[in-house]
């Protein structure tokens, strides 16, 4: 059983016609590349970003990109989001909220179980203040046997790309790590946010930060003055990207998969040799 991550799809209007025609374009790209997946993924998680602005118009031109998916969708928060307006488009099993209006739930999916985490709050870095804390141990509690993916926006690590990371004693990333810290259950989580693939740990679970869809950031781990613009590249065209999650045997397993033609390098047409 697998459900593809997609991430940070940064989805606009005509009042920015060049993104709004190349993130469509590569949205696209990404979801044809899941379509056609075998096996086909039972579900797809839209990990946050997925507008640019965070208006309810922007919902409305993601909600007509979505429309054609033979795959259900879930959806995430990020900072670019905007809870109101996105709640006023969506609804539903992929767009359910907790007690506190907060776009938090839980999904099952045979023995694994997803939970979708809201880390929508400042700018550009993460929140997760005590209410949703206290619904993120409750949701573990309710399923401590289930082997779980957690869902969030926003990586609770640092990746190295300076003027991106979060402060690494933040209280939010505190507060996370207690509400996750002995979950022999948690097997990964999920996040965006970086718009590019990387991996560490955190709370001793690991962590799996996607690439995105729209376009990825530079790696570049230099130091950098956030004060002072220096005219380095900060973001570039490279391929876009997803996750696959992959649930076996109560073990979960991530791969990095790029959208795009690529020509077959060996086809099978004769049998695999067996190895001692």
């Amino acid at each position: 059983m697998t459900i593809a991550q997609i991430t940070d799809l940064h989805v606009t209007t005509d009042k920015d016609p060049l993104n709004q025609r190349r993130n469509e374009a590569r949205l696209r790209q990404v979801m044809t590349a899941i379509h056609e997946l075998r096996p086909r993924p039972a579900a797809i998680i839209a990990s946050g970003d997925l507008v640019d602005r965070g208006e309810h118009d922007e919902y409305l031109e993601l909600k007509r990109l979505m429309a054609d998916s033979e795959i259900p969708i879930y959806y995430a928060l990020g900072n670019h989001d905007g809870r109101e307006a996105f709640l006023s488009v969506f609804d539903g099993p992929g767009a359910q909220t907790d007690p506190n209006g907060y776009v938090q739930y839980a999904v099952d999916f045979g023995r694994m179980r997803m939970v979708v985490c809201d880390t929508l709050g400042g700018p550009n870095h993460g929140e997760y203040d005590e209410a949703r804390a206290a619904w993120l141990e409750a949701t573990l509690d309710a399923a401590p046997d289930r082997p779980t993916a957690v869902i969030l926006h926003h990586p609770p690590i640092l990746s190295g790309i300076r003027w991106m990371d979060p402060e690494p004693d933040s209280p939010w990333i505190r507060r996370l790590a207690e509400a996750l810290r002995g979950r022999d259950q948690l097997k990964v989580l999920m996040c965006g946010h970086i718009h590019r693939a990387f991996n560490g740990l955190f709370a001793g679970h690991m962590v799996s930060a996607a690439p995105a869809t729209s376009i990825q950031l530079t790696l570049d781990l230099t130091e950098v003055d956030m004060h002072v613009p220096d005219g380095r590249e900060i973001l570039v065209e490279e391929p876009p990207g997803f996750v696959l999650l992959m649930s076996e045997r109560d073990e979960l397993t991530t791969h990095v998969c790029l959208a795009g033609d690529y020509a077959p390098a060996v086809t099978y047409n004769f049998p695999f040799r067996t190895l001692a």
